[in-house]
């Protein structure tokens, strides 16, 4: 056999273990990115549990700590915008505090928006949030999108009662949709609560 076809025949083994590794190393990294997501949503559920009850006037969260890098996050210290969310009666069901490149959604305190309760989960969550992020994903996978810049929400709830929705990463038309989303979500919850007080 000659040097050369020695040469490629030990490329294509050496070919054949990295491709092995890789497989191997991509198996690990989906594994650690899960987990890494489960980790993620308990610090920032950990890390609001104070936010929650802080009035819906409140325009910073307390800071008695120093936030980790998650947690940061979705703390930002100032709102440019605050709207209010009603029904047609005029019933508040939320507010939107409206920052640089994020939004909190804080709803009514007197309100027990159930997580359970339709349309929450099977419109807003699966229809409007996951989908932006979905949509995002794939703009990053193609190059299009920094990791960083990917739409992303965190849902803050106490049991099962929903107390805010934090966003990061939407544009003006974004914010348009996500705007009229909850607020028909909300709208629609409120009406099979029995317009509950």
């Amino acid at each position: 056999m000659s040097t050369e076809a020695e040469e490629v025949k030990k490329l294509l083994a050496f070919k054949k273990r990295l491709e092995k590794r890789v497989e191997k190393l991509e198996s690990e990294l989906k594994e650690l990115k899960s987990i890494l997501e489960a980790v993620n949503s308990v610090v920032l559920a950990k890390g609001f549990k104070r936010a929650e009850i802080v009035k819906p006037s409140t325009l910073t969260p307390p800071a008695e700590t120093v936030p980790t890098k998650e947690e940061a996050i979705f703390q930002q210290p100032e709102f440019k915008e605050i709207i209010p969310l009603k029904t047609s009666s005029g019933e508040l069901l939320a507010k939107l505090y409206v920052g640089e490149n994020f939004l909190k959604i804080v709803l009514a305190e007197d309100k027990y928006f159930n997580v359970n309760t339709p349309p929450f989960h099977q419109f807003l969550v699966e229809r409007v949030l996951t989908k932006m992020q979905q949509k995002d994903g794939e703009l990053a996978k193609a190059g299009k999108l920094k990791p960083e810049e990917i739409f992303s929400y965190s849902i803050i709830k106490e049991g099962d009662i929903i107390r805010e929705i934090h966003i990061k990463n939407f544009d003006a038309e974004r914010l348009k949709e996500l705007k009229s989303s909850v607020k028909w979500t909300l709208e629609k919850m409120y009406e099979k609560m029995g317009g509950q007080d």
